[in-house]
């Protein structure tokens, strides 16, 4: 399935005559790509689901945004140019701040949110900030995200393919995307969202732990916080069934 380019982002979609409901958004964490989703959940039987690049990350083109609000908008922008009037936004990390930000910013369009490996606040540790604002660094701030962004049962091979595109993308691209994340705090705002929410986190999630997803579940409508056993921050890799299996049930529950 090749990718397509509206508004300047890059995206995958699948888009079966006659879909049902409101289109499945799949928005990638800091660094990614629409690959760090589940295959299974990218084509979804019977549903239009639309996978995004960012901008500045993987075929879209540069440059990247500097704050979650920023891509938020450019969201906006492209459902607007697919004529989509609202979607189930699914975000994973840096992209579940997005999807929270759409939920505050431009309700109309959100119809609901699967939350995975994500905060209502995303502080990143100085270091690593530091370590994104130096291009000589990228191969060494890849392989270190790799190490922290897994359980511990995961593949070496995993880690690999993690830290082998995490260092492809522009530094400048993950700096922005670390940036970003740093600022975001909605944790006084979230009773103002009325979309319907499941979340998903890994129980090895050392980037934004379980409580972060408690912390979601006590304050946003709907139901579904699912622990994903053994998983780290990057669920959508390691658990990618259940990851799936709480999309298909949230899709379910709104249409």
């Amino acid at each position: 399935m090749g990718l397509s380019l509206a508004a300047g982002v890059a995206f995958e979609e699948q888009a079966p005559p006659g879909a049902p409901g409101a289109p499945l958004l799949l928005v990638h964490g800091a660094g990614g790509t629409h690959d760090h989703w589940p295959e299974a959940l990218r084509r979804l039987p019977g549903r239009r689901v639309i996978a995004v690049d960012l901008p500045g990350h993987g075929a879209s083109p540069a440059p990247g945004e500097k704050a979650v609000q920023a891509y938020a908008r450019r969201i906006v922008d492209l459902l607007d140019a697919l004529g989509i009037a609202s979607a189930v936004v699914s975000g994973h990390s840096m992209g579940g701040a997005i999807a929270l930000t759409l939920a505050l910013e431009a309700p109309e369009r959100i119809a609901g949110l699967l939350l995975v490996g994500t905060g209502a606040r995303l502080r990143v540790v100085p270091a690593i900030l530091l370590a994104s604002a130096d291009p000589t660094r990228a191969s060494e701030l890849a392989s270190a995200a790799a190490g922290f962004s897994f359980g511990a049962a995961a593949s070496p091979e995993l880690l690999r393919a993690f830290a082998e595109g995490m260092a492809a993308v522009t530094p400048g691209v993950v700096h922005g995307d670390f940036t970003a994340c740093d600022a975001f705090d909605v944790m006084d705002r979230l009773g103002a969202i009325r979309a319907p929410a499941r979340i998903v986190v890994g129980a090895e999630d050392r980037l934004t732990p379980p409580k972060y997803s408690a912390f979601l579940r006590e304050r946003l409508p709907g139901d579904g916080l699912l622990v994903v056993p053994g998983a780290g921050h990057m669920v959508t890799w390691e658990a990618p069934d259940a990851v799936t299996r709480e999309a298909m049930l949230l899709l379910a529950g709104i249409s």
